[in-house]
């Protein structure tokens, strides 16, 4: 069994996102993309931001989610870095 699982995952997510607004994570797809993009950088060379002894990259991004290390942005707002490519 995954732990946490994706409903926990969603809530920890969408938990520090405002009331008013809609949820940034609707889906376990949205959960997917994100963790599995994480994964990426990690494996690319990104330091994880949590214990990661012996976990697999995609382990270490769902945890890094649920702990609130990485967040997700709204799909209208792009990083700095991606937008000077």
């Amino acid at each position: 069994m995954i732990h946490p699982s994706y409903s926990e995952l969603m809530q920890a997510i969408n938990s520090e996102h405002d009331a008013n607004e809609a949820p940034l994570v609707n889906s376990r797809y949205s959960i997917v993309l994100a963790t599995s993009r994480r994964a990426r950088q990690i494996i690319a060379g990104a330091e994880p931001m949590v214990k990661a002894a012996g976990k697999k990259p995609l382990s270490i991004a769902v945890e890094e989610m649920y702990e609130g290390k990485v967040k997700i942005l709204p799909e209208d707002e792009t990083p700095e870095e991606e937008t000077e490519e």
